[in-house]
């Protein structure tokens, strides 16, 4: 049974329990696979910048106590920096997420300065890395020009469709105390995060509402993951606008309900919604996204998204990490670390 250290600084807490649920999601499908993972949660949320501090210390001693085949860092920056710096003596896999390699527009020096160094270390992170994922195509392109290619895969995140899948929109809409008579326009976004282009969104609907649709938009901000499949499904279409994502988990969570997306080519957001009819990709433009969204409250009201995203199942891809973890732990330069196999 292969051994899987995981490094995050993405994680369900009880102070923050929608953070990361999707990583939770995933190493709880690798456990499922029988693989054994344990998990060093890094608290950048609580402890700030602060949360690296003595990382390397820890997860070296976390390697002595488990024995792990594979160490797996869960995201860029100088989380993976440090880990692939201090990890030498068997494979690290590092994961890219959006802004770990795309940068974050911020308003500010400091904080653009905090950015940039984090996609700094993040090429560094990859140069050392044993495999690099990523989770969508233009993330490979943000990579360092001079990586090796062939130790890079794009494996997007998983989605449980058992938990995310078409529920009666009425009976959705009644728990949620929706209109039921109102175009209801969800909205993926952290509250404050300027890369989502919140202002965007809403001038989006209010132009749609000028063309004469009842419509109200829902900030999806601060709602228990157990809910998001609820919200997914009381609304009649999902709205993204923001500067740059890598493969938002929401659309695909979005599709497996169903519902219709209305989004500005961003990440991997147009191969997804390829060829799903009453889906649609706009510019940035308030009037242009109206259009598109009146076209949504025009149409069937269901999109067959469902059908295209079986291939990123938990299960799925939890078979895909699980194939890469094996080919990197036969990698010649570690085979002496090797643990019977699985």
């Amino acid at each position: 049974m292969r051994r899987i250290l995981a490094v995050t600084n993405m994680y369900p807490t009880p102070a923050s329990p929608a953070s990361g649920t999707f990583v939770e999601h995933q190493i709880n499908s690798l456990r499922q696979r029988g693989l054994t993972v344990e998990v060093v949660f890094v608290n950048r949320v609580q402890k700030g910048i602060r949360a690296y501090l003595g990382l390397d210390r820890m997860v070296n001693g976390k390697i002595l106590e488990f024995e792990p085949d594979v160490v797996h860092v869960m995201y860029g920056g100088v989380m993976a920096d440090t880990v692939t710096r201090s990890v030498r003596d068997r494979p690290v896999l590092v994961s890219f997420c959006g802004s770990d390699l795309l940068g974050e527009h911020l308003s500010g020096h400091l904080r653009k300065f905090i950015s940039q160094y984090g996609v700094r270390a993040s090429h560094r992170a990859a140069r050392r890395a044993t495999r690099v994922i990523v989770k969508s195509k233009n993330l490979k392109d943000a990579l360092p020009l001079d990586l090796e290619q062939s130790k890079v895969r794009i494996i997007p995140n998983g989605i449980d469709l058992e938990r995310f899948k078409p529920l009666d929109r009425d009976e959705c809409r009644k728990r949620l105390a929706w209109d039921p008579n109102t175009f209801h326009v969800l909205f993926p976004a952290n509250s404050g995060d300027p890369v989502k282009r919140p202002e965007l969104a809403k001038a989006a609907v209010v132009c749609l509402r000028s063309m004469g649709v009842r419509a109200e938009i829902h900030h999806l901000c601060g709602v228990p993951n157990s809910e998001v499949p609820l919200w997914l499904n009381a609304s009649n279409v999902l709205l993204l606008t923001s500067r740059h994502e890598g493969s938002p988990n929401i659309v695909k969570e979005a599709l497996a309900c169903d519902l219709p997306i209305v989004s500005v080519d961003v990440g991997d957001v147009r191969e997804r919604i390829d060829g799903i009819s009453g889906c649609y990709i706009s510019s940035p433009d308030p009037s242009e996204l109206a259009a598109k969204l009146f076209l949504v409250r025009n149409g069937t009201g269901r999109v067959p998204g469902r059908t295209t995203i079986q291939e990123l199942s938990l299960e799925r891809t939890a078979m895909r990490l699980s194939a890469l973890y094996q080919e990197a732990i036969q990698s010649s330069t570690f085979k002496r670390y090797l643990t019977p196999a699985w």
